[in-house]
């Protein structure tokens, strides 16, 4: 089991901030560092602002060595997939090769309209997302010399240089969320690794359970999917430990036990063993208190080495 450090800057951070913790994070040895791709803080006043995905990346691309990047996920919504397949294999070969991107049909509607962003119908939505994914993973594939053309009805793409080439072949792409057809079969044509946010076991089984079954219609072994899931991370020593840190996110800690990776180094070792046992094989915990560096290094030392 491999655990990623999950943040969500658009509740309010610096690169400054977001640097920190993910320097921690390779030095602690957690597998990744991911963020969301969002533009509005859901709750709070959300200062300093949001910082844009990609160019959070393009940095830590440069200011990290080791640690994996990524994000859960970007919307299809907010870029084109011909430019956005350019900044990804750009960053991607900023950072030596260490870029994954997650992808989504886009679904915070103020966000959009507090930026200007178009916001079309469900329907639309995935049908632009399907388009996007095969422009960008089309664009990567494309051999050096060759040219990429797709008769999309929103992406149209003609004569294309697909240039250029991240450091990847093709960066992994990371797709998720409980549509019960559509999302499945995305994943099943165009994802390596399929996430499941915020689920319960039930939840998350019965998903696994589709994408599986959307491989295998598809002619994919199932087994060449990772699958994997995120929970917010509330880990304390002490009970005044966990519900200290469970006030700063304004939760209830009996809540949190239930729904996350609450509770003492121990008990979050047997959550993520009930996830391990639903094949998922990447827990990303999802980080809110960007300042409390002491939590990070409280799950490397007492719960990495039990998974």
């Amino acid at each position: 089991m491999e655990l990623r450090v999950f943040t969500e800057p658009q509740q309010g951070a610096t690169y400054d901030e977001l640097l920190r913790v993910a320097k921690a994070a390779e030095d602690l040895g957690y597998g990744a560092f991911f963020r969301s791709d969002h533009y509005l803080a859901m709750s709070g006043d959300g200062l300093p602002g949001p910082t844009d995905a990609w160019i959070t990346l393009a940095g830590l691309a440069r200011d990290t060595s080791t640690i994996r990047l990524g994000t859960l996920v970007t919307s299809a919504t907010f870029r084109y997939p011909g430019p956005l397949a350019i900044s990804v294999a750009q960053v991607d070969a900023m950072s030596g090769g260490r870029v994954e991107l997650g992808l989504g049909a886009g679904w915070f509607a103020e966000e959009h309209a507090a930026y200007g962003i178009p916001f079309p119908s469900v329907g639309e939505r995935f049908d632009r997302f399907e388009e996007a994914l095969a422009v960008v993973t089309g664009l990567w594939k494309t051999p050096v010399g060759e040219t990429f053309t797709f008769d999309g009805q929103h992406y149209p793409i003609t004569d294309s240089p697909a240039l250029p080439k991240p450091a990847q072949s093709i960066p992994p792409v990371v797709i998720g969320g409980m549509g019960k057809k559509r999302t499945p079969e995305l994943a099943a044509r165009y994802a390596d690794e399929f996430n499941l946010p915020f689920a319960s076991t039930d939840a998350a089984q019965t998903q696994f359970d589709r994408v599986r079954a959307a491989c295998t219609s598809a002619g994919r072994d199932p087994e060449s999917m990772i699958f994997s899931n995120a929970l917010v991370l509330c880990c304390g020593t002490t009970e005044a430990d966990i519900a200290r840190r469970a006030n700063v996110l304004g939760r209830e800690v009996d809540e949190l036990r239930a729904n996350g990776a609450a509770g003492s180094p121990a008990e979050i070792v047997d959550k993520i063993g009930t996830y391990a046992e639903l094949g998922s094989s990447r827990i990303y915990l999802q980080t809110m208190d960007l300042s409390d560096i002491d939590q990070l290094e409280l799950v490397a030392s007492e719960v990495m080495p039990q998974l």
